[in-house]
């Protein structure tokens, strides 16, 4: 662990190594504001182990880190009351992970803040939705 943590931006912030602005810990996650705030409020989630993504992180990381999302979701809401809030998360440089250490975003939307959403929807036929279906559940 010792070499992921001199490596890890967040591994070293989990052990003081760095400075960060905690909101919220228990024995399993940490959150605290993002140094690059998106809006007023902007948080992130991480596991205490670590984990380079979602595939890496055990399920009972995974459920620590959403008890921690959710208790830090309350508490945003009722400090800096937003209007709505999204929870984002990202995995692999082509999903946009900038840090490898799976972390979860929490970011308060206040209606006027002019931030755009990452993608663009689209409308598959029902074909295409059913061959991914198949792909997926049946592996072929």
């Amino acid at each position: 662990m010792m070499d992921v943590m001199v490596a890890c931006t967040f591994c070293s912030l989990l052990v003081g190594e760095l400075p960060s602005w905690r909101v919220y810990e228990d024995e399993l996650a940490i959150a605290f504001l993002d140094i690059a705030q998106a809006t007023p409020g902007h948080t992130l989630v991480v596991p205490r182990e670590h984990a380079e993504d979602i595939w890496t992180l055990s399920e009972d990381d995974a459920a620590g880190v959403m008890r921690v999302l959710h208790r830090v979701a309350k508490l945003l809401r009722a400090r800096v009351s937003p209007l709505g809030l999204n929870v984002t998360q990202a995995n692999g440089e082509a999903a946009w992970q900038e840090v490898p250490h799976y972390h979860v975003h929490l970011v308060p939307r206040y209606g006027d803040d002019a931030l755009a959403p990452p993608w663009s929807s689209t409308s598959p036929s029902v074909e295409t939705l059913a061959a991914t279906h198949r792909q997926i559940v049946n592996g072929a």
